[in-house]
């Protein structure tokens, strides 16, 4: 069987807030908008429509903090947790034989620094990244080029994801679908049933 796994939620939880707001100058107005603007062109830098420089750059200026491009580097960097229980799931499916993709909206300051600082990465077998495919999910674009590279059959694809339109997706074009609750892996656990 073809697992599509997600990265952010699904086997690494975040939290951009905590760990970017050491950037900010204290006794700035608003923190909490400030890191909120961040998040307006997050989505055209996970479809690499916007050059990693750029991006810092502009974040920076939106911060109005005195950080340098490596420090917002570090800050964007360092807000993952692994998730455990997933991770377990993981080795069982890799020990069992199954091909293991991963498929997720992510940009160039995450990787490849996550596969170098998370070695359990290399269980899988291939990568579908928005910022090298140029598309983020839910578009199509993304879906299709993981179909092309991998010659995945859809009806023999199990997708995992945690937000709703990105396993409607999925969904929609025949694959078997998991809407991922981190707060709820047990019911992830049921429905896999391996």
């Amino acid at each position: 069987m073809n697992f599509l796994y997600d990265i952010g939620r699904v086997l690494l939880d975040f939290d951009f807030e905590s760990s970017l707001a050491r950037l900010l100058p204290e006794g700035i107005d608003d923190p909490h908008g400030r890191l909120e603007r961040l998040l307006e062109r997050k989505d055209d830098f996970e479809a690499g429509r916007i050059p990693e420089d750029e991006f810092i750059a502009w974040a920076i200026e939106r911060l109005e903090t005195r950080a340098t491009p490596d420090d917002f580097r570090h800050a964007w960097r360092n807000i993952f947790t692994p998730n455990e229980p997933m991770w377990s799931v993981v080795d069982r499916l890799a020990d069992a034989g199954h091909r293991l993709i991963l498929f997720s909206n992510i940009n160039s300051i995450h990787c490849p620094w996550i596969f170098e600082t998370y070695p359990r990465f290399s269980r899988f077998h291939g990568a579908v990244l928005s910022f090298e495919v140029g598309a983020i999910k839910p578009e199509p674009a993304i879906y299709e080029h993981a179909i092309q590279t991998y010659g995945l059959v859809p009806e023999e694809v199990i997708y995992i994801d945690d937000m709703e339109a990105n396993v409607t997706a999925g969904r929609a074009l025949g694959m078997r679908t998991w809407q991922y609750d981190l707060r709820n892996h047990e019911a992830f656990e049921s429905w896999l049933n391996l």
